[in-house]
């Protein structure tokens, strides 16, 4: 079952591994990747798809030094070699749409202001290009900005399509933007967009809309991590976490979006397979950061009828041709987590195809 092809909005995958959003900083201050980032998603165009890094759509939502855009000529003439280069070697990939929300530091975000549903830190520091510094309190976004903002995602979509990407992925997970919006600690706001289960999902419900408004629901995934507290995300409530993820599930499943992507802990759980039942439509499951999916846990996911397809991170990262290696059952190279959030070409594109 998980080599075999999968239906995902208007593309039909040769096998069920998805490629995760890995962070990985090679792109340089001006955010443009260049000919190591083409290489490096080039070299994985036999996974089922592949999902881009998280790409930040406006200056203001960029969360990490070395982090790729999508809003400038440039940037999105740079990820059209990408894509062009995946699409040569008979791959389909994704562009994760990103806003970094609190999680970033206006001396990432070039002296942008750092935005966030409510006026609430994350406690801890961040890395800025001038050292570790506090995470800062981000401005609470009005609801007069709420728009722009939206539309600077929205617009991220559109440069995607443009940059020959074959759909988007909006990330409402991980503790980014969309996802401060979900969160009962990080949205404290009394307004319409705070408060209840419904308040908080509505941002992220609008936003979803309005990408399948400007680019096709074919075209468009979400990405979500209910339960993953994570850079300053609480979600441990379970009934309130429950309900929250009912709404926006509910409200997104009618779109008939391309799919929806759940990071947990626990793909087979309850809460997660009644979201996948309620969502009614192509369905990956990625068992989290915790411990790295084998293959294994990946066969029996799907052939056990939890996922349609799996998303896998450090397989992926040590193992360019991974899909064969699995298929086969052929021996695999070991990920090297002191080069994934480096600089250059070793542990990003050294990583060899298998060899008998």
């Amino acid at each position: 079952m998980l080599f075999s092809p999968l239906t995902l909005g208007e593309l039909e995958l040769p096998n069920r591994l998805v490629m995760a959003p890995l962070t990985r900083l090679r792109s340089g201050e001006d955010g443009v990747p260049g000919p190591l980032v083409v290489e490096h998603y080039r070299q994985r165009a036999s996974l089922g798809l592949i999902v881009s890094e998280g790409i930040y759509p406006s200056p203001a939502g960029r969360s990490y030094p070395g982090q790729p855009g999508l809003f400038t000529a440039e940037q999105i003439a740079a990820w059209k070699k990408v894509t062009d280069a995946v699409h040569a070697e008979g791959g389909r990939i994704f562009a994760q749409i990103m806003h970094g929300g609190r999680v970033s530091h206006a001396d990432i975000t070039g002296g942008h202001t750092i935005v966030g549903p409510s006026a609430v830190a994350i406690e801890g520091e961040v890395r800025t290009p001038s050292g570790k510094q506090p995470y800062p309190v981000p401005h609470a976004l009005t609801i007069g900005e709420l728009p722009v903002v939206m539309q600077e995602i929205v617009t991220g979509s559109i440069n995607a399509i443009e940059a020959g990407f074959d759909g988007v992925e909006l990330h409402s997970a991980n503790g980014y933007l969309l996802h401060e919006f979900l969160a009962p600690n990080s949205n404290v706001r009394d307004d319409s967009y705070g408060g209840s289960p419904e308040n908080r999902a509505r941002f992220v419900i609008e936003t979803v809309n309005a990408a399948v408004a400007a680019v096709g629901s074919s075209r468009v995934g979400i990405r979500i991590s209910p339960e993953h507290s994570v850079q300053g995300i609480a979600e441990t409530d379970a009934a309130d976490v429950r309900a929250t993820y009912e709404v926006l599930v509910d409200s997104i499943a009618p779109l008939n979006l391309a799919y929806v992507s759940i990071l947990h802990h626990e793909p087979t759980s309850e809460l997660v397979q009644d979201l996948r039942a309620r969502f009614n439509g192509t369905f990956l499951v990625n068992s989290g950061f915790g411990t790295m999916t084998t293959r294994e846990e990946a066969t029996a996911l799907v052939a056990d009828g939890h996922a349609d397809a799996v998303v896998v991170g450090r397989p992926a990262i040590a193992n360019p041709d991974l899909a064969r290696r699995w298929k086969e059952s052929l021996p695999l190279n070991e990920p090297d987590p002191s080069t994934f959030y480096a600089d250059g070409s070793v542990g990003y594109t050294d990583y060899p195809a298998y060899s008998a």
